[in-house]
């Protein structure tokens, strides 16, 4: 898992990494950072924003669907899945950009999880010296494996800079200058918050409000996503269980990050406040009568399309295929193996079987040009 996390870092972390030489003050960078990480997702946010408010104009019509065919659920499905074809709209479009983001996410994370990797350039040699050092200054050590080992390290290293001192690459001296610019209002964000600091300076109730601001910031958008779409979609379910974690993670966000560097809590709330203005944004931007007229310029977009190209399927063609097929078999395995008091013997379903594996591998050895031989399957009979 972290061998993926620094795959996608990377490319993030040379971001990251000119930010911070422009600015000098990693606070001001995890802040640029993010706002521009967000808007590099903007385009995916943008999509599955948009899918959503066309989901919305539709559900009256889905609604009569179902009303329509309560009592066919076959029948409900295949209704549902012209009329997505006729408005030209995959109900799982969202899907996919979502699943990019959150890939994404992982790199983002991992450059703010590793600034000695990602800012200083400390190669992984060097690293492994700290961090065998810094796990031995803690009760319960630090482990590799923690994504937040560097910013441990580096907590450790304020606390105790000569224990360092063997380590190569001027590690100690330049961890120490970059520790000064570490900082956010003057806050040293490589501390850990806590409700217990030695003296109540300025430094301590900065990292104190921190994880509440975090946890604050991500509160705001929860509620604010839930009462847009009651507002939007006033017939949708409810889902007790999933509304309940919605506004726990809000909590627990709090709670987790007084056990982390605050580096951690900042970035999770510039990420929370640059999320529920964009969202916000969207929202305002996609009014209805603007995405009845995205929706009309999609519908004919699709028709377009399927008119240039009529050889290609559709996503939802491909479905409703695959369902049909799915039925007719379904059917034929019934006829095939009944013997007229409505049992199928087992000698019969298994000859059945049998047809469909060979129809099967046909079909394969067709799609990929290669030869089919039926002995083969005899044989093996």
């Amino acid at each position: 898992m972290s061998s993926f996390y620094d795959i996608i870092g990377y490319p993030f972390g040379y971001l990251m990494s000119w930010i911070y030489d422009l600015v000098n003050n990693y606070g001001a960078a995890i802040i640029l950072f993010t706002l521009v990480t967000k808007l590099i997702f903007f385009p995916i946010n943008y999509h599955t924003q948009k899918n959503s408010a066309r989901m919305q104009l539709l559900n009256p019509k889905l609604e009569k669907l179902k009303k329509s065919y309560k009592d066919n659920p076959t029948k409900l499905q295949e209704e549902q899945q012209k009329l997505y074809q006729q408005e030209g709209l995959n109900p799982m479009g969202s899907c996919l950009p979502s699943i990019v983001q959150m890939i994404l996410l992982f790199g983002v994370l991992d450059v703010v999880y590793k600034p000695l990797t990602h800012i200083l350039h400390f190669s992984k040699s060097v690293r492994n010296a700290a961090l065998e050092i810094a796990s031995g200054m803690v009760e319960d050590g630090i482990k590799s494996s923690d994504l937040r080992n560097e910013l441990r390290i580096m907590e450790q290293l304020n606390n105790d800079p000569d224990k360092f001192s063997g380590v190569g690459e001027n590690f100690k001296e330049l961890v120490q200058q970059f520790s000064e610019n570490f900082t956010f209002l003057g806050a040293n964000l490589g501390q850990t918050p806590t409700f217990h600091p030695d003296s109540w300076t300025s430094e301590a109730v900065i990292l104190l409000l921190i994880p509440f601001i975090a946890g604050l910031a991500q509160l705001v958008q929860t509620v604010y996503t839930q009462v847009h779409q009651k507002r939007t979609n006033p017939n949708a379910q409810s889902m007790g269980c999933m509304n309940v974690m919605l506004y726990l993670m809000p909590v627990l966000s709090v709670w987790f990050a007084f056990q982390v560097p605050a580096g951690v809590g900042f970035y999770w709330a510039w990420s929370s406040i640059f999320s529920f203005l964009i969202t916000l944004g969207l929202n305002i931007y996609f009014t209805p009568k603007r995405i009845a007229a995205v929706n009309e310029k999609e519908k004919e977009k699709a028709k377009k399309k399927a008119a240039k190209h009529p050889e290609r399927k559709s996503f939802m063609q491909k479905m409703m295929e695959q369902q049909q097929l799915l039925e007719q078999q379904q059917n034929g395995g019934a006829s095939a193996g009944n013997n007229g008091d409505g049992k199928i013997s087992r000698s019969e379903m298994n000859k059945y079987n049998r047809d469909v594996i060979k129809e099967a591998r046909k079909r394969m050895a067709e799609k990929y040009g290669d030869v089919y031989d039926e002995n083969n399957d005899n044989d093996e009979e």
